[in-house]
């Protein structure tokens, strides 16, 4: 499979290992591509386990719809079921990174029984992140959130002069030269910033249908410790929203970048989660 549909919008995704094999679903962040999984996808296929790395909403040329609403966390969840649904997948582990981390946690929240187990990376609970703004310096690291509400101008100021501020930014968080090439092409697709963008700027509308429910799926949480964009605070928050079995896993001088800069240490620890529920 390398592509499925929903509400009429088609959905690039990345299919490997055996087709009989438990299912696992790695979501991808902000600005980053299923690309972001290519060095993690070889590790766990070698085991047996089917891996399914899609581009999500507004990253799938054909699964581009224009304004803020098509963006809301409900439509991303919902997307990710149907992904499940057309592979066959009663039940998968499912592993989300920064925005894939996002609806990672939602998903866990609404739809429990799908899931076999949770890995997030570098994004903390929701509950936990909104309680650090106002405990902690998270809202300082969190300006760009704020800026991403504003319509167009960070479209401007991320393209212009090549990407010169895209380009600037990302290295300067840690992502890897070649990364930022990759997710940079794919960014200036038209309408591509715009629907990357709109993640952040349907968050005031998701905000109205916060799942509070605690996540009861077993679940392991990964934070690094060089991250720019994430802190501390909220990582340690995130265990107080789990009551299923939970696992917190801290990586030393890694930034936030898990996928693209450990590879290997979290093919190692994804094995040790997934083998402990399958």
């Amino acid at each position: 499979m390398d592509q499925f549909s929903r509400a009429g919008l088609i959905f690039d995704v990345i299919d490997a290992g055996p087709p009989s094999g438990d299912g696992i679903v790695l979501l991808h962040g902000f600005p980053e591509t299923s690309a972001s999984w290519s060095a993690v996808t070889p590790g766990l296929v070698d085991t047996g386990l089917r891996v399914l790395a899609p581009d999500q909403r507004g990253y799938s040329p054909g699964a581009r719809p224009s304004g803020r609403k098509s963006y809301v966390i409900g439509e991303l969840v919902a997307d990710v079921i149907a992904l499940a649904d057309r592979a066959g997948l009663e039940r998968f582990h499912l592993v989300g990174h920064d925005w894939g981390g996002a609806v990672a946690w939602t998903l866990a929240a609404t739809h429990p029984s799908r899931l076999r187990t949770l890995t997030v990376l570098s994004t903390p609970h929701p509950e936990a992140m909104l309680r650090s703004m106002v405990t902690s310096s998270q809202a300082l690291h969190s300006w760009y959130m704020a800026m991403f509400q504003l319509p167009a101008l960070p479209e401007r100021v991320l393209l212009a002069d090549d990407g010169k501020r895209f380009r600037t930014s990302m290295a300067g968080a840690g992502l890897p030269a070649a990364a930022i090439e990759t997710y940079y092409r794919q960014l200036r697709q038209p309408g591509a910033l715009t629907a990357a963008l709109n993640w952040y700027r349907a968050l005031p509308l998701s905000a109205r249908n916060r799942q509070r429910t605690p996540i009861t799926v077993p679940t392991m949480y990964v934070w690094s410790t060089k991250d720019v964009a994430l802190g501390r605070k909220a990582a340690e928050l995130t265990a107080r929203y789990v009551s299923g079995p939970y696992r917190f896993e801290v990586l030393e001088g890694v930034s936030h970048w898990i996928p693209e800069e450990a590879p290997d240490v979290l093919v190692r620890l994804l094995l040790e989660h997934t083998a402990a529920y399958a």
